[in-house]
């Protein structure tokens, strides 16, 4: 299992189009992608699950990735989510 903790940035945080942008991302890999906020947990693919976390902005999030191309899936998203300026 690979993680990564990042800081949202977003002036919205992570909501609806920067959810979007994260869960785009995450889908595109075939391993088990959750992310992490205030002790909750939900599936990167599942842009319900991403809003319902309700992250907002200078929150810390905590991105985990397991299965067989877990490396590259938590690099892929961490660049996604810093181009877009997401994450910090």
């Amino acid at each position: 299992m690979k993680q990564i903790t990042v800081t949202v940035i977003d002036p919205v945080g992570l909501h609806a189009r920067p959810a979007t942008v994260a869960v785009n991302a995450a889908s595109k890999f075939n391993s088990d992608i959750n992310v992490a906020f205030k002790g909750r947990e939900v599936n990167m693919k599942s842009i319900m699950g991403v809003m319902s976390l309700g992250i907002p902005t200078q929150s810390e999030i905590t991105i985990s990735c397991s299965g067989d191309d877990e490396d590259a899936a938590v690099a892929a998203i961490e660049e996604v989510l810093r181009v877009q300026k997401i994450i910090a």
